[in-house]
């Protein structure tokens, strides 16, 4: 029982782990966000928190367990079919679900601005700003910080769940 209990903080705090490097790059791009030249000399490039569930072997014994039927919906869906692998880069050898945070840039285009007086104005008088949207990036921040706080409750709610076990 307690290594049911155990499992479930430790998705949950892996869940944070994430949420808390989406906020840390939504909080670096909005400081960004008019930061006309950068050490490369090109404008700041918003970044993204890209999120990667690593599935482990709990889904094969799961699979194992139901019979043949789940083994067809797992043989269209499972990374396996498609040529990968169930243990990845955040598995660290043990079964069970875990996430990885990379980070990528934006591909899109930047902001054109037509300011002749700005320092970083080419000829013509135009500036290239960072591809940042401080609306979208709030949108963003909103969602993780309310992602965080499901992942605050559902280790509390295990920690109680865990308490009230050792009651009885």
């Amino acid at each position: 029982m307690s290594d049911g209990l155990f499992s479930a903080i430790k998705i949950s705090a892996s869940g944070l782990r994430g949420q808390r490097t989406k906020m840390d790059v939504v909080s670096r791009n909005l400081a960004n966000a008019e930061t006309t030249r950068t050490a490369d000399g090109t404008p700041y490039r918003r970044q993204r928190a890209i999120f990667e569930q690593v599935l482990g072997d709990k889904l094969l014994r799961h699979a194992d367990r139901m019979g043949r039927a789940s083994e067809g919906r797992l043989a269209r869906t499972h990374p396996s079919h498609l040529g990968g692998s169930l243990r990845g880069p955040g598995t660290r050898g043990q079964a069970g679900v875990e996430s990885e945070v990379g980070l990528a840039e934006d591909a899109s285009q930047f902001r054109v601005v037509h300011d002749p007086g700005h320092p970083d104005a080419d000829e013509a008088g135009y500036v290239l700003l960072p591809n940042v949207n401080p609306i979208s990036e709030m949108v963003d921040m909103i969602t993780a910080s309310r992602a965080y706080e499901a992942n605050v409750s559902a280790v509390q709610a295990a920690k109680d769940m865990f308490s009230d076990a050792l009651k009885i």
